[in-house]
């Protein structure tokens, strides 16, 4: 029999109204966001119910499906709230709820039965006996854990029911924990990564202290910038579609719900288009691999690694020694609509970095093509004319030698010339 090729979904993270709308627009499939609780990133802006509404519905008009992280590893105080949470989401209608916790599960189950249920990567789902488990409990999809290879999946894939889906991350960071379950956070600083509130400890310098020479550090592993033990490359999968494709992955997903418009813009119309032209022919996509990969690197990242898709990594390719993203570009802004003032066109903007009339910058489009462009002129909310913009979030209209259009992202180089 041959063998069914799966059209991959496009699963983009978003932190904000603005980032999901940007997602929507630059090619996913699909979003996940977090609400104001029961998620595993506390420190992003997440999205009120009425952003929530809005942004479900802003995703549907556009044929987009909306996931939403309830994935935090519950205590007893956290069910009571996690009822009435489910509540408020059944009246909102996401497309899923991503759940790691078996009580939230069945919380889920019980409010809101008709809104699907993906295991998050939380649960640590290792075999193709807990993807068995999950699909009779009820669950639509298991995303697989971040230690599998490409040959496990496959034969998870192999072992499980047609209609159980499988979702693997694709791009981004690497949690230095078991499947994301960490509590270096929690011991250090009384903040809970199973509860949202990570610190990111992994990504810090560290050395070992002999007991009876306290004060003295011995590097376990040191170069010319430090040790950094714990702190992992980011995934990257951009050159590997087809072996995703063929290992029966039915999601491709983006990490990043702390991530700015720019990267996910950058992120979501790369891999659309890598996933695209790969499955018109895996000669197109070859062809244009260079395109993706220059376009992938003008994104924040912290080098980048395969992860465990190919085997056990050494660290030499997954320890990145630094812990500093690599930023060739600069996020301005995203153009929110196109005002007509004294006959002239102006992009408005929601500046979130300076700069100043005169500059050229990059009109970066939801097709694929980037336009440079000059700053002629700028204009403050009053109306009045200014050479930058040096305040944060200022609303600025912009006039630009070429008209951008309304969602067009306008970025510059951080390395010009």
């Amino acid at each position: 029999m041959e063998k069914k090729i799966r059209k991959p979904e496009l699963l983009v993270p978003a932190s904000s109204l603005e980032v999901l709308k940007t997602a929507v627009i630059f090619g996913a499939d699909a979003v996940y966001i977090g609400g104001e609780a029961f998620g595993l990133r506390a420190k992003a802006k997440n999205f009120t119910p009425q952003e929530m509404a809005e942004g479900i519905a802003f995703a549907h008009a556009h044929g987009v499906r909306v996931h939403v992280t309830a994935n935090i590893l519950a205590h007893n105080y956290d069910l009571e709230g996690a009822k009435a949470y489910f509540k408020e989401l059944k009246a909102l209608r996401p497309d899923a709820l991503i759940i790691a916790d078996p009580g939230m599960f069945m919380l889920a189950r019980q409010i809101c039965p008709e809104i699907d249920i993906h295991v998050s990567t939380q649960a640590n789902n290792t075999n193709y006996m807990t993807y068995r488990f999950w699909h009779e409990q009820g669950a639509k999809r298991v995303v697989s854990a971040r230690e599998l290879s490409l040959t496990e999946i496959r034969e998870i894939r192999e072992k499980i029911p047609a209609d159980l889906e499988i979702e693997s991350f694709i791009h981004g960071a690497m949690c230095i924990s078991y499947s994301g379950r960490c509590l270096l956070s929690s011991y250090f600083t009384g903040r809970d990564a199973n509860h949202g509130a990570c610190t990111h400890p992994c990504r810090w310098k560290y050395a070992v202290v002999e007991e009876t020479r306290p004060g003295e550090y011995l590097p376990v592993y040191e170069n010319e910038r430090g040790t950094y033990i714990f702190n992992s490359k980011d995934l990257c999968m951009i050159g590997h579609i087809p072996e995703m494709i063929e290992a029966g992955i039915d999601s491709f997903k983006i990490e990043g719900r702390m991530k700015t418009a720019l990267y996910v813009a950058t992120v979501a119309r790369t891999y659309r288009r890598a996933i695209d032209d790969c499955l018109e022919s895996v000669e197109k996509y070859q062809a244009n691999m260079d395109w993706y990969l220059a376009e992938i690197a003008k994104c924040t990242y912290r080098q980048f690694t395969t992860g465990f898709y190919f085997g056990r990594p050494d660290e030499t390719t997954q320890i990145y020694d630094n812990n500093t993203y690599v930023n060739e570009y600069i996020y301005l802004g995203i153009v929110g609509k196109i005002v007509e003032t004294g006959g002239e066109a102006r992009a408005r903007i929601e500046q979130r970095n300076k700069f100043c009339v005169g500059d050229l910058i990059e009109i970066m489009k939801p097709d694929g093509s980037n336009i440079g462009a000059k700053v002629l002129a700028m204009y403050n909310e009053e109306g009045e004319r200014v050479d930058s913009c040096p305040h944060s979030k200022q609303v600025i209209d912009v006039a630009l030698s070429i008209l951008p259009e309304r969602y067009d992202i306008l970025r510059v180089s951080a390395c010009p010339g």
